[in-house]
């Protein structure tokens, strides 16, 4: 969640540092702090609130250092204030690093190191972990004086001793001021890559922070470390094995994480949805044979297709694309599916056997607790197969095969693209999976053919972007919305109150129709927005009767519906319509709408789109 950049190289490690953190901002934060390593000493600045609080404490003329850490703080242990911003340094001086994850057994450590003399000024968990590396860079020197590792050895050996007690997940950058031209970076469930670059190296949680000055990175692992010195850099694990690493090239291009002259990157997400689209299918559908084509997972279709169960596993916005797989699985593939929050997967005792596909959703790759799920489920020995988006992610790394969405990079921390994309991955593997099973080739071909229109129907709903700022003008003072769906749009009620929840501080709850009245019916009051969507489905007179029942208790009604839907004006106060379609594609409309008017409430109440407070865009601790 936290946003680390370091530098080691020849420039002024300032300017990148905060260019870095800048472009880390998306990832959500709440301090912001840089150190700089010259002639031996660390300049350390670090403060609450936004960067460009932090830019106004640094000196005007910028250190001459060429190498240093920057972070940009999420909190967990301890207030988001000055103190307890990174970086950290230990007891003695000589150890300053950045952290991004959670030390679980920080408590039990930082007693001991008390104890043991150590001092603390925070009340993080970083310092604990800043505090036992110098514990063992200085107690190795006192107790074994001239047999003690000398130099940059001692450094990168008290690092893999602290490792070595640390339980917990991290990505961290770390410096010794007796070792200018060394900076050590370690990985373990928070990630952490490498930029190579001509005669300089960055260390960043995100490739964002990198695409200026390189287009080549190394991914580190879990339980390895990368140290760079004045020769090039070493890769090992922390117990001391040496790994070799593939130089890879960034799969992301500075354009893409430019706003291009919208407003907000959350806007610009919403706008290309189209092209994405395009994107996500091309190549991989043919329409004329009734196939799909996913590369990534094509030598495990045999087991997809005979597989009796799946499970698909995500948190937030991506459940609710699992939600939808749910049911294109069970309808499509005739295949019994469930999807399962992942945060709570890992602390049952769920049945998964060898017969089980495990489908892990995540558009950064990194989710803690969808990642965890991961672990348990191929311990238990199931097929597992990952949707992700970013290229080298932890996730695309630890499954078995998966599919990529192939949508860019995501900056706006509620997602908009990468639902829909998910959604058309799913969408795609149930159409394969239910042709290889029983689906006729003519269905399947009808449905991929529909799928195909999608994305130029998405630019059709374009044209009521102003009418939707309008709806939300009208409704931003209430505080409780209703968000209504049945069958496929079930899952685009809970996504659009999600987003309006995430962005405009609205209370919002997402509900089946049907469920309305088995008690959420009682929140009904004078026109209190609630929003249906109730496009031509199977269910579209039970939905009218639902609309009907909210309208006989004064609640007012936004309606998102099908175009030349005449039927329906009069039970709308407020009406947004979509293309028709098939009704297994219809979330890959009806959510546009939903996307559109959460962005005009925020924007409207004056809000931080792109960074909304508390929210992090990637969730990557526990």
């Amino acid at each position: 969640m936290c946003g680390i950049v370091a530098y080691f190289g020849k420039k002024q490690a300032q300017p990148i540092l905060i260019e870095g953190l800048k472009r880390l901002e998306y990832r959500g934060y709440d301090s912001a702090g840089v150190a700089l390593l010259k002639a031996n000493q660390f300049e350390v600045y670090k403060t609450s609130g936004r960067i460009a609080n932090l830019e106004e404490i640094l000196p005007e003329t910028e250190s001459r250092a060429v190498v240093g850490i920057g972070h940009t703080r999420w909190a967990t242990h301890g207030v988001p204030n000055t103190i307890n911003a990174h970086p950290h340094i230990d007891y003695t001086g000589k150890i300053a690093l950045v952290h991004n994850g959670i030390i679980e057994n920080y408590a039990i450590l930082k007693k001991w190191l008390i104890k043991e003399g150590c001092t603390f000024k925070s009340e993080t968990d970083t310092e604990v972990v800043a505090n036992l590396i110098g514990y063992f860079y200085e107690r190795n020197r006192a107790r074994n004086g001239e047999n003690a590792p000398s130099g940059s050895n001692r450094f990168e050996w008290a690092v893999q001793q602290a490792f070595n007690e640390i339980y917990g997940t991290y990505g961290l950058a770390i410096m010794c001021s007796d070792c200018p031209d060394v900076m050590i970076g370690v990985k373990k469930g928070s990630p952490l890559i490498l930029g190579v670059g001509k005669e300089e190296y960055i260390i960043a949680s995100d490739a964002s922070a990198i695409i200026e000055h390189t287009s080549q990175a190394i991914y580190l692992s879990d339980g390895e470390m990368v140290t760079i010195h004045s020769e090039g850099f070493d890769t090992k694990t922390i117990s001391n094995e040496e790994v070799t690493k593939e130089l890879k090239d960034i799969e992301i291009s500075l354009d893409q994480i430019e706003l291009e002259g919208f407003e907000h990157y959350m806007q610009k997400e919403i706008a290309e949805q189209p092209q994405v689209l395009e994107t996500c299918l091309k190549g991989r559908v043919d329409v004329k044979n009734g196939r799909v084509i996913l590369g990534g997972i094509q030598d495990k279709l045999r087991d997809l297709t005979r597989t009796k169960r799946i499970i698909l596993s995500a948190c937030g916005t991506a459940w609710h694309a699992g939600l939808v797989g749910e049911f294109l699985f069970e309808q499509l593939a005739r295949i019994p599916s469930e999807v399962e929050y992942a945060s709570e997967f890992r602390y049952r005792n769920p049945i998964v056997d060898e017969g089980t596909i495990f489908i892990a959703i995540s558009q950064s790759g990194e989710t803690a607790d969808t990642l965890a799920a991961v672990e348990l489920a191929k311990e238990r020995g199931a097929t597992v197969l990952g949707i992700v988006n970013v290229v080298g992610s932890t996730i695309a790394r630890t499954t078995d095969a998966g599919v990529y969405l192939r949508v860019g990079p995501e900056i706006g921390v509620a997602s908009t693209k990468a639902f829909t994309a998910q959604v058309s991955v799913l969408t795609m593997l149930a159409i394969e999976l239910g042709r290889r099973r029983h689906l006729s080739s003519e269905m399947a071909q009808g449905l991929l053919k529909e799928l195909m229109e999608i994305p130029k129907k998405v630019e059709q709903i374009f044209s009521q972007k102003e009418q939707t700022r309008q709806i939300a003008q009208a409704n931003i003072d209430k505080d409780n919305w209703l968000f209504l769906g049945r069958g496929f749009n079930y899952p685009v009620a809970l996504e659009g109150a999600l987003k309006l929840k995430e962005i405009s501080y609205i209370h919002a709850e997402g509900l089946p129709a049907a469920e309305m009245k088995h008690g959420p019916i009682a929140l009904i009051t004078d026109n209190m927005p609630a929003v249906f969507i109730a496009t031509k489905c199977s269910q579209y007179e039970k939905i009218i009767g639902n609309i009907e029942e909210v309208r006989a208790r004064g609640g007012r009604t936004i309606v998102v519906a099908t175009e030349g839907d005449e039927h329906i004006k009069p039970y709308a106060d407020h009406l947004i319509t979509v293309p028709d379609t098939v009704e297994q594609l219809q979330p890959l409309l009806t959510v546009v709408p939903l996307q559109m008017l959460a962005y005009h409430a925020a924007v409207l109440r004056g809000h931080d789109v792109d960074k909304p407070r508390n929210l992090a865009k990637s969730v990557t601790v526990e």
